[in-house]
């Protein structure tokens, strides 16, 4: 397995890309050191998003040139864990430094957050959007709480996450079943749960 830069060393903050058949691996350099890369999700275009867990910024990968394009986001102390792209093309993340819910209109650069019910301490993680309702979780609290948010109406509903006898289950992964479900992987506990939302009346 072969590094493009030889320069490149644990310090270093970047993204990088792996080519499974060549083992070539691309590294590419944030411009702020500080930056902490952390959660990733391609687009239908196949562009690479990721979050900053050191600063306030998203980032969008051209993912022919690796060329980087920043989205500073506006609000101080802001630190995103993760984020999800919705069907209609929405960026969605949390904002775990200010304990909001924020949304990135990558066509007009609009940025809306909403504050998460529990507040600015609540320290949201895992983020999934299915079937345009973007359900997160809020580590900070104990136990953990399963967020539930409709863009639709802007309102929010919540509940405990049940996590047996350890005092935080803490919710760090999420995907989205064939069917609609939530699959919910809980670190400390070392489960899988299920969540089978109650759907949306059909329009008439």
């Amino acid at each position: 397995m072969r590094s493009t830069d030889a320069r490149a060393n644990s310090r270093t903050t970047g993204i990088s890309r792996l080519d499974p058949e060549s083992g070539d691996i691309k590294l590419v350099t944030l411009p702020e050191p500080d930056s902490k890369p952390y959660g990733i999700k391609i687009d239908a275009e196949g562009a690479p998003w990721f979050s900053c867990n050191g600063r306030p910024c998203l980032f969008k990968i051209d993912p022919a040139t690796m060329a980087l394009t920043e989205v500073k986001l506006p609000l101080g102390g802001t630190t995103v864990r993760r984020l999800d792209i919705a069907d209609d093309g929405m960026i969605w993340y949390v904002n775990s430094g200010r304990g909001q819910l924020g949304r990135l209109n990558p066509k007009t650069g609009e940025i809306r957050e909403w504050p998460s019910p529990s507040g600015p301490k609540s320290h949201p993680y895992a983020i999934i959007v299915v079937d345009g309702i973007v359900w997160y979780n809020e580590s900070g609290m104990r136990p953990d709480t399963l967020v539930r948010f409709d863009p639709q109406t802007e309102t929010f509903q919540s509940w405990p996450i049940p996590s047996g006898g350890i005092y935080s289950g803490i919710f760090r992964h999420g995907r989205a079943t064939r069917e609609g479900n939530l699959l919910i992987h809980q670190s400390a506990t070392n489960r899988i749960i299920e969540v089978i939302p109650k759907r949306r009346a059909a329009s008439r």
